[in-house]
């Protein structure tokens, strides 16, 4: 088989798994099977598609590496947990494969991020329940004690920024804000930044409280402005990082 026809050859099985992977997704759709619901047999699904069993396999890959499917070996294929993990992975690896030839590559990550919280905490500032105030107390009281000792509290952090939306009840919002949380905190531990002033962090933190509790909506979103304004310090270190030569 001459070059030509190789290429010809894979470019048709590329074609045939993008078209058996649409199926499978429009199957998956039209039965209405639910995450954790078990999908047809793969004999099954080459009688009902009328495609080669290699087809079928390669279309499942691909549907796992989205997390639509889930391959359990020895037991069959499953509806996968739907989440948007491969999303931040895509995004930490375009992050920093760009590092080192573009300087926004994080801030673009962090703007994306200001401008779905900036929008999102007017809309639960007046409304905020209680129990959601004594969690975000808890966690602020958290990350002011271990700032007083110079320990990170980046989970702490992450606890936070899911607590303030958690009334809203939106899993779209909240795996998206994972997502960006995610991607940001894979690059600062890949290139080695830190908080240059945790005690400042866990002020900023203490603000947006304090505004919630006083169900004070523009002090809330001042407030938050001024939090992503303290991050622009650490994005400015990871850039510079990334923008310098590299670790010997």
């Amino acid at each position: 088989m001459c070059i030509v026809e190789k290429r010809s050859a894979r470019l048709a099985a590329a074609r045939t798994s993008r078209v058996v992977r649409d199926e499978l997704m429009a199957l998956i759709l039209e039965r209405g099977l639910a995450p954790g619901e078990l999908l047809p047999t793969e004999f099954e699904l080459v009688e009902d598609l009328g495609v080669s069993r290699n087809s079928v396999r390669e279309a499942l890959k691909a549907l796992q590496a989205l997390d639509i499917v889930e391959i359990r070996h020895g037991h069959g294929t499953y509806v996968g947990r739907l989440s948007l993990n491969p999303l931040a992975d895509g995004l930490a690896f375009r992050t920093l494969q760009r590092i080192g030839r573009d300087a926004r590559a994080v801030s673009e990550l962090l703007e994306t991020r200001e401008a779905l919280e900036d929008g999102l905490i007017r809309r639960v500032a007046a409304s905020i329940p209680d129990v959601d105030l004594e969690a975000l107390e808890t966690v602020t009281a958290a990350m002011e004690a271990k700032a007083g000792s110079g320990e990170d509290f980046a989970e702490e952090d992450r606890q936070f920024h899911e607590l303030l939306y958690r009334s809203l009840d939106n899993q779209i919002v909240v795996q998206l804000l994972r997502a960006f949380w995610d991607v940001f905190h894979r690059v600062n531990d890949r290139l080695g930044g830190e908080d240059p002033d945790l005690p400042e962090t866990a002020r900023r933190h203490r603000a947006i409280l304090a505004a919630l509790r006083a169900r004070d909506v523009d002090g809330a979103q001042r407030a938050m402005t001024e939090h992503f304004r303290n991050i622009d310090a650490r994005v400015a270190l990871l850039e510079a990082r990334g923008l310098g030569p590299a670790p010997a």
